[in-house]
C-alpha cells in the first residue's frame, strides 16, 4: 500500500535529518552503569529517534488516504492518537534523561500513571465512540464467547496497552532489535486487517481496511528507521519509539479483536518480558539469578554471543512467532468457514 511506502520514505529520509539535529545539540544516550560493559562505547549516540518513526507512521497513514477510496475511521484515528500520545510520554522520558545527563528519566510511577491514563482514554473512546466489541477475543469477536462488559473491557484494554508498551520498551536494548521485530508484527496485522475487510461477515470489523492501512504505515516507518538503527546504530529510538510501537500494537489488536492472539504474534516481546519477571521473582524469593542479566538478550551477550548474532537470532524468533500468529488466524478462518 501507499501508506507503507510513504512512511518508509519519510523515516528513511527524516531520520538522518534528526540525527544531525540531535548531534548538534549533543542529545546523546546515557548508558546505565549496571548494563553490559560492552555497551559503554554507545554512550553519546543520539536518542529520541522514535520522533522520526512516529511522525513517519502518521504521515504514511494520513497521506495514503488522499486519492483513495479508503475513508478515515474512528478506530484508525484512535490508533494514531494513542501512538502519538505514547510517543509523547516516551519523549518526556527521553528528554529528562538527556537534560539531566542520566540513564533514568521520568519516575516509574509517573510514567506508569501517564500510560494508564492514556489507556483509559483510549478504551473508553474505543468502546463508546468507535464501537469496538467488548468480547474477549482470540481471532474473532465471537471466538471465545465471553463478554467482559464495559468496565471489564476497559480494565482489560488498559492491561493490554500498558503491558505491551512496557514489553517493547524492555526489548529495546540492542541495535535494531525492537524496530526489526516490530516490523514483522505490524506486517502480519496488515495482512490480517485486509483479510478481515474481505470477509466482513465473519469478523465484523467495520474499519478493518483503515486499520490495515495504519499497520502498513507503522511497519514502513519501523523499516525505514531500522536502516539507521541497525547495528552499529546511528541513532536509538528511545522510549519515544518503544512506547509508541507497543501502544500501537496493542491498540490495533484490541480494535481488530485479536487481543489473545497478540502474545503469539509478538511472542518475542513476551519472552523478553518474562525473563525480567523470572529474574526479579527468583532474586527476591531465593536470592539467586536465573540469567546472567535480564532482559534475556543481555544474558546471551554476557555468554559471549556477538551483539549482531543475538539481534539476528531474535529477529528470526520474532518472524517465526509472527508467522505462527498468522497461521493460527488462517486455520481458525478455515475452521469457521467449513461449518
Amino acid at each position: 500500500m501507499a501508506s507503507g511506502g510513504i512512511a518508509l520514505l519519510a523515516a528513511s529520509l527524516g531520520t538522518p535529518v534528526l540525527i544531525r539535529w540531535l548531534r548538534r545539540r549533543r542529545f546523546g544516550q546515557q548508558i546505565r552503569d549496571d548494563g553490559p560493559f560492552m555497551h559503554l562505547v554507545k554512550a553519546g549516540t543520539p536518542t529520541m529517534g522514535g520522533v522520526a518513526m512516529v511522525l513517519a507512521a502518521a504521515a504514511g497513514y494520513l497521506l495514503a488516504h488522499a486519492g483513495t477510496h479508503v475513508a478515515f475511521s474512528r478506530s484508525g484515528v484512535l490508533v494514531l492518537l494513542v501512538t502519538l500520545c505514547a510517543g509523547g510520554i516516551g519523549l518526556f522520558d527521553d528528554w529528562a534523561k538527556v537534560r539531566h545527563r542520566r540513564s533514568l528519566g521520568l519516575t516509574k510511577r509517573s510514567k506508569f500513571g501517564a500510560l494508564v491514563l492514556m489507556s483509559v482514554g483510549f478504551a473508553l473512546a474505543a468502546e463508546h465512540w468507535a464501537g469496538v466489541s467488548t468480547n474477549l477475543s482470540f481471532t474473532r469477536w465471537d471466538s471465545i464467547g465471553v463478554d467482559l462488559g464495559s468496565v471489564g473491557w476497559v480494565l482489560w484494554a488498559v492491561f493490554v496497552i500498558v503491558g505491551t508498551a512496557n514489553a517493547v520498551n524492555l526489548t529495546d536494548g540492542l541495535d535494531g532489535l525492537a524496530s526489526g521485530s516490530a516490523t514483522f508484527c505490524f506486517a502480519i496485522l496488515a495482512i490480517i486487517g485486509y483479510w478481515q475487510f474481505r470477509h466482513f461477515s465473519l469478523y465484523h470489523v467495520t474499519s478493518a481496511l483503515d486499520l490495515a492501512l495504519s499497520s502498513v504505515a507503522t511497519a514502513g516507518a519501523c523499516l525505514g528507521f531500522l536502516w539507521w538503527n541497525a547495528a552499529p546504530a546511528r541513532i536509538f529510538m528511545g522510549d519515544t519509539g518503544s512506547l509508541a510501537i507497543g501502544a500501537a500494537l496493542a491498540a490495533l489488536s484490541l480494535e481488530m479483536n485479536l487481543q489473545l492472539l497478540l502474545p503469539v504474534i509478538g511472542g518475542l516481546f513476551v519472552i523478553v518480558t518474562m525473563s525480567v519477571v523470572i529474574q526479579v521473582v527468583s532474586y527476591r524469593l531465593f536470592h539467586r539469578r536465573v540469567f546472567l542479566m535480564a532482559p534475556l538478550h543481555h544474558h546471551f551477550e554476557l555468554m559471549g554471543w556477538p551483539e549482531t548474532t543475538v539481534i539476528v537470532r531474535f529477529w528470526i524468533l520474532a518472524g517465526l512467532f509472527a508467522a505462527l500468529g498468522l497461521g493460527i488466524f488462517y486455520a481458525d478462518f478455515l475452521s469457521a468457514t467449513s461449518h
